[in-house]
């Protein structure tokens, strides 16, 4: 089964915040979900593009999958390996990114693998919905 992916690249900049909550709510609004619902996942698109800028040191771009399938909005944002700074400030931004994140969306997950850590955020479709926007 085919799934709409787009994947939006961008500099590790704070000013490109922004692209990535108006392109989330251009994406997520396909899916009928309601105001507040796709508010939710600009607000997760923002606080997981700003996250990712500040825990993936020595990255020249962060790059964003957006997923919907047909039972879910997807976000996946990979970290990178890179040696993270471990500074006060960036565990309390980490720490906050982190409470939005798991508040706003119906999953949070993080792992790790090869490739690096990666950070998802997921968005359930309810089924009548999902049904209707194929």
């Amino acid at each position: 089964m085919a799934y709409d992916t787009i994947i939006l690249t961008l500099p590790p900049r704070p000013e490109y915040a922004l692209t990535v909550r108006m392109t989330a709510s251009a994406l997520v609004s396909r899916t009928g979900l309601s105001y507040d619902e796709v508010d939710d996942v600009r607000i997760a698109a923002e606080e997981a593009f700003i996250y990712a800028a500040d825990h993936s040191p020595g990255v020249d771009a962060v790059s964003m999958e957006f997923r919907k399938t047909p039972d879910s909005f997807e976000i996946r944002v990979t970290l990178g390996d890179g040696e993270r700074v471990a500074d006060e400030d960036a565990e309390r931004r980490a720490a906050y990114a982190t409470f939005i994140l798991q508040s706003v969306c119906d999953r949070f997950e993080m792992a790790s693998d090869e490739d690096g850590t990666h950070l998802a955020v997921i968005k359930t479709l309810p089924s009548e919905r999902a049904d209707a926007v194929g």
